[in-house]
């Protein structure tokens, strides 16, 4: 379901590889990452990159039908909610609470770890179809 930008080879294998409901997640440097999934480290240091850039860059790459965040994100981090939304554009958000997040994180085919320090600052996404763009 690849768009054809990303020049990171783990993240461009991975999203190459995704069909349609696959998941693939962009965590804060302290998720917990199950030890059944892929880790892709990006983190260099305290926020970079951002959850902010390295979604923004997925995005160009993948066709996503539905993203997932923990409810949490919207109290404890409503400015990172808020850009996160805007970000999307018409993506539909579904919040789940932070305990459910980390166990559909499982189900990921990877989880692309930032340098990002904001609580609850993580995001699910869920593989479009092709042509199934409404970001």
């Amino acid at each position: 379901m690849k768009k054809g930008r990303i020049i990171n080879q783990p993240i461009a294998t991975v999203i190459s590889g995704l069909g349609h409901t696959d998941t693939i997640a962009i965590a804060d440097a302290g998720l917990p990452i199950p030890a059944s999934t892929e880790r892709i480290d990006l983190a260099l240091t305290t926020g970079v990159p951002s959850l902010l850039q390295t979604l923004q860059v997925v995005l160009e790459e993948l066709f996503v039908e539905k993203a997932i965040v923990a409810e949490e994100m919207k109290s404890v981090s409503p400015q990172v909610f808020e850009v996160v939304s805007e970000i999307l554009g018409k993506v539909p958000v579904e919040l789940v609470p932070h305990a459910v997040f980390k166990e559909q994180t499982a189900d990921s085919k990877a989880i692309i770890r930032t340098g990002e320090f904001t609580p609850y600052a993580n995001v699910i996404l869920v593989a479009g179809a092709w042509g199934f763009d409404l970001g």
